[in-house]
């Protein structure tokens, strides 16, 4: 008789392996390069601008493109990893981005930005949802949310390390820079995931892929495990075949769905307003260019340090519990940054709550989504919520550029800010409700 092997239980039965922690770095640097290039023409914008002579609302162009690219990956892109397989396509999206961001370097205009800015992002885009998917199916449960929100980890510190990295090259060698190393660093990942980066075993059994390749990589999470040589492999949850966007609203997961891309509207939404608007509404106030991308990148560190700090409780406690009080943190840091007058020192702690809010409840928010949907259509959940979240980063930096364009002032503009944040709260608060009616979102 055939043995049968249930991916998800054999993998909850071992230790982590080498191999797991190695998917989970891999996985980390991917979503330090799309922190980097997220952020990364906030930082140039007030170099350009004042090189180019242009207005800075007349730069929300440059802002939104790049965001519009990412929309299409994430819609387009990431569910072709449900039916392909998650290594080639992230590889693929490393790829694509590289090139485009070198080319960003050599633009001359507004214009030619704006279109390399949307080619680097479509070429990204699906690569995140790969990333927290690879991370989910790699984890046993008993610490598949920590892990994943540790991976996720990587976008703020990208973020973080480019506007320190920034700030330091720009005045040195110009911005054009930032874009060549925001080139250079994903090719040559791309060619490490060729080599090390393995495909996901839940994705392989799903699709009944060789049993051959499923059992190396049994073998190297546990190599003192015995895998009969003609085993069959599954996965004890639900499949289904056709087109995967169909079914994140299959089987009870509509009301889910939608409360989710609330969250991941709102939550990216006020991410890209403040990444994106930060530094030029500081630096217009009178701070120097280096203290206006400094005040920004510690929003990224901070949460960073935050999301480390709950990590440990999402597993025990769960995601949603935790996820309610970071955004209503989000919501007072962020109107912070619009009323506590003049003192740096104070915009910069204001910064730093507003970061420990947001960007570790997008984290979080990031392991709910992944532990919402199975893994015949893990990716394309993901992808789509993070999509509908670029909806909300590309709505971001346009409102602050009208809000700019009408001269309002900084407590105009990041009181106005704190609700979306809110807004995402009471969302969280829909899917507490939901779980504790149905129980569907628990880890798969």
């Amino acid at each position: 008789m055939t043995a049968t092997i249930e991916i998800s239980g054999w993998i909850n039965s071992r230790k982590v392996s080498g191999i797991q922690v190695q998917v989970l770095a891999l996985c980390a640097a991917a979503a330090a390069i799309d922190g980097f290039d997220g952020q990364n023409i906030g930082y140039v914008a007030p170099a350009i601008i004042a090189q180019w002579h242009v207005a800075p609302q007349d730069f929300t162009t440059a802002f939104v493109s790049g965001l519009v690219g990412l929309l299409i990956g994430c819609l387009g892109v990431a569910p072709l990893a449900d039916w392909l397989g998650r290594r080639w396509v992230l590889i693929g999206t490393l790829v694509a981005f590289g090139i485009f961001s070198l080319a960003s370097a050599a633009a001359q205009s507004i214009t030619s930005l704006s279109i390399l800015r949307f080619l680097t992002g479509a070429g990204l885009g699906g690569g995140m949802a790969n990333a927290i998917a690879m991370t989910s199916e790699y984890f046993p449960s008993r610490m598949r949310s920590w892990m994943t929100v540790l991976m996720f980890c990587g976008f703020p510190l990208g973020a973080s390390f480019g506007g320190f990295l920034a700030a330091a090259l720009i005045p040195a060698y110009g911005w054009p820079m930032v874009f060549i190393i925001g080139g250079i660093v994903p090719l040559a990942l791309a060619g490490v995931f060729v080599v090390l980066l393995p495909e996901s075993i839940r994705h392989l059994a799903v699709k009944d892929a060789s049993g051959r390749a499923i059992a190396a990589i049994l073998r190297r999470i546990d190599p003192h495990s015995e895998i009969p040589s003609e085993a069959r492999y599954v996965v004890a949850e639900e499949t289904a075949r056709g087109l995967t966007v169909r079914h994140v609203f299959g089987k009870g997961r509509t009301a889910g769905t939608v409360l989710i891309w609330v969250v991941f509207f709102a939550s990216l939404l006020d991410i890209f307003l403040l990444t994106s608007w930060l530094p030029e509404v500081l630096h217009d106030a009178g701070f120097s260019l280096s203290a206006s991308v400094v005040a920004t990148a510690a929003l990224q560190g901070s949460g960073a340090i935050c999301t480390l700090a709950v990590g440990p409780l999402l597993d025990q406690r769960g995601c949603l519990p935790v996820l309610f009080p970071l955004y209503l943190l989000a919501a007072i840091g962020i109107a912070a940054i619009g009323f506590v007058g003049s003192y740096f020192a104070l915009i910069l702690l204001a910064s730093c709550a507003a970061g420990a809010g947001i960007v570790a409840g997008q984290n979080v928010a990031n392991a709910v989504a992944a532990n919402f949907y199975p893994t015949y259509i893990r990716a394309t959940g993901v992808g789509w919520a993070l999509g509908v979240g670029r909806i909300g980063a590309i709505v971001g930096p346009t409102v602050g550029g009208v809000m700019l364009a009408m001269h309002m002032g900084r407590p105009e503009i990041f009181g106005l800010g704190a609700i979306p944040a809110l807004f995402a709260a009471l969302a969280v608060l829909g899917l507490r409700w939901l779980e504790r009616r149905s129980k569907v979102i628990v880890p798969s």
